[in-house]
């Protein structure tokens, strides 16, 4: 499963730098497995799953690493 660390987080959303250095994903707040958004904080360490959108890939199933 791939991880990164969440490098934004704006009201309900945030983007995560994959620790492949491949380019930086977006996630939404209703995409978070067992975790709320709130206890986000930039610089975490996530593991999350993606998922092709209209705008590119996304992390989807984001949790804590």
């Amino acid at each position: 499963m791939p991880s990164g660390k969440i490098k934004t987080l704006k009201k309900g959303f945030g983007f995560i730098s994959p620790d492949d250095g491949g380019k930086d994903l977006f996630f939404h707040a209703t995409e978070l497995a067992g975790v709320e958004f709130a206890s986000l904080s930039e610089g975490m360490l996530v593991a999350y799953e993606t998922m092709d959108s209209e705008k590119g890939p996304k992390a989807v199933q984001v949790r804590p690493a």
